[in-house]
Order: C-alpha cells, then sequence, then structure tokens
C-alpha cells in the first residue's frame, strides 16, 4: 500500500479553564513539566530555540519557536528534520477552552511516516489528557512517564 497524502495527525480536547490558563500550561515550562516533558531550557517565545528533555527516557527534543499568539496559536518545528507541530486554542463563551493540535512533516519510507504519525496521535493524545486532569482536578496523572515504564533510564 502506498500514501496517496501525508497524514496530518490531530488531537483535540475541551479544557474546563479559560483560554489563558490553558494557552499559559503550554508555553511555561513550570506548568508543563507537571503533565508532559521533564525539563525545558525556557519558556515558548517566537524566535526562541529551546530544549525539552524526558530525563525518565533519556531522550529530548530541540524546538524552534516559530510563532506565539497569545491565547490563540503556537507553531513551533522540533528535531531534525524539522517537523511542524500547531497549537490552537478557542476560547469558548462558557468559559472553556477548545485545544487542538496538529503535527505533519514525517519523513521516512511510507511505513516510517504511518508509525511516526501513529505515535505522534497516541502521546498528543495523552498530553491533553494530562493537561485536563491537572488544570481540572489539580491531578497529576503521570500518563508520559507511565507509557513505557520498562524503557526508563536507570
Amino acid at each position: 500500500m502506498t500514501l496517496q497524502s501525508a497524514p496530518i495527525v490531530k488531537a483535540e480536547m475541551l479544557i474546563r479553564k479559560p483560554v489563558a490558563e490553558v494557552f499559559e500550561a503550554f508555553v511555561n515550562p513550570a506548568i508543563t513539566t507537571r503533565f508532559w516533558f521533564t525539563r525545558s531550557s525556557g519558556r515558548l517565545e517566537p524566535g526562541k530555540e529551546i530544549r525539552w528533555d524526558w530525563e525518565m527516557y533519556g531522550v529530548s527534543a530541540h524546538v524552534r519557536v516559530k510563532d506565539v499568539d497569545p491565547g490563540r496559536r503556537i507553531l513551533i518545528e522540533w528535531d531534525d528534520p524539522p517537523c511542524p507541530v500547531e497549537w490552537l486554542f478557542t476560547a469558548r463563551a462558557d468559559d472553556t477552552t477548545f485545544v487542538s493540535i496538529s503535527n505533519w512533516g514525517f519523513r521516512g519510507s511510507d511505513d516510517e511516516v504511518v508509525a511516526q504519525a501513529i505515535d505522534s496521535m497516541g502521546g498528543f493524545t495523552m498530553v491533553l489528557a494530562g493537561l485536563k486532569a491537572l488544570l481540572e482536578h489539580n491531578v497529576a496523572l503521570n500518563l508520559v512517564a507511565d507509557h513505557h515504564p520498562d524503557a526508563h533510564k536507570r
């Protein structure tokens, strides 16, 4: 089977918090490290290059911040070759926020591209679920750390 078009991954979730609070959770590593990566070299700001670490796995990602529109959009490229990730934040009338994360630009054979897309979809779905639990209930679910417990770096 040959891919007819390149996959674009989309993970979405309603978060029952105001858009400013949800947006801040992604740009401020003091919050993001509570539900996604374990360490960051800085806040997401346009033009910055950031490093995100998942210390339990001994892996990191190099992030280039392409655009930040407060309360509306974040656009980054990560790793090499660059792979775009876009967050869109939609404020709703009931003071909730709909978050949509899209990821595309996967490279490799068709099988490798499909595997990367599936992994991305699962990963961003867990990130959104972890964010929801943290912001709505102040519970850190440890979803990312517990996803591959046998892969933890010792």
